[in-house]
């Protein structure tokens, strides 16, 4: 009783590589959006706070 190379499941699947690879690209482009919005949220909160103890 063999089983297939790589356990159960063999990645071999079209619609699971398309799967992997659209959730691969989303996360990215989450990320990146994500990033840019933290990065200007903390350079006005940086300015904010510096014109304050100024």
């Amino acid at each position: 009783m063999a089983g297939a190379p790589g356990g159960p499941y063999s990645g071999t699947s079209t619609l699971a590589l398309v799967a992997r690879v659209s959730a691969f690209t989303f996360g990215l482009v989450y990320g990146k959006m994500k990033y840019s919005y933290l990065k200007s949220k903390a350079a006005a909160q940086q300015k904010a706070s510096s014109s304050l103890h100024h």
